[in-house]
């Protein structure tokens, strides 16, 4: 008989491992909800129980959920985003290693600004800041979605 290379061993023990232990974290998370629209998904972490509550206080409410600002409209980059951001927000709530006052990230931000302007576009190319490539609405606009309390 021949014997498996020690990483091969490693494999076989630590693989099922390491899908129990994501399988696990995916339902204790409730990760499923991850790939619905529906807001209250966004809520399933405490941090960001506040942001719901602003949003479900805001003007937005009515006509756009968290999807719809903070992931792309296409289908496969939608899922992707969503992917990514899951992986890495429940990567953060596991181990704990997030920030009580969480600031979005580059690419997600640039994700936000993209859907005010597909939603906005006839009011922002009437504005004089916004023809001359000024496009960061939350410079001036950044509490729309998620009002303070």
């Amino acid at each position: 008989m021949k014997k498996f290379p020690l990483l091969i061993n490693l494999m076989l023990i630590l693989s099922p491992i390491l899908i129990s232990l994501a399988l696990f974290t995916f339902v204790y998370a409730k990760g499923w909800s991850y790939l619905t629209n529906d807001p209250s998904a966004c809520a399933n972490c405490h941090v960001m129980n506040s942001y719901y509550e602003g949003w479900e206080k805001s003007s937005h409410r009515s006509v756009a959920v968290c999807n719809d600002c903070h992931a792309p409209s296409s289908i496969l980059p939608k899922y992707y985003t969503k992917a990514s951001n899951g992986f890495w927000h429940s990567y953060a709530f596991t181990l704990n290693n997030y920030p009580e006052n969480i600031r979005i990230k580059e690419g997600n931000y640039e994700i936000s600004q993209k859907a005010c302007l597909k939603c906005h576009s006839e009011i922002t190319e009437s504005i004089s800041n916004h023809s001359k490539g000024v496009t960061d609405c939350s410079r001036c606009h950044g509490a729309i979605g998620h009002p303070k309390k």
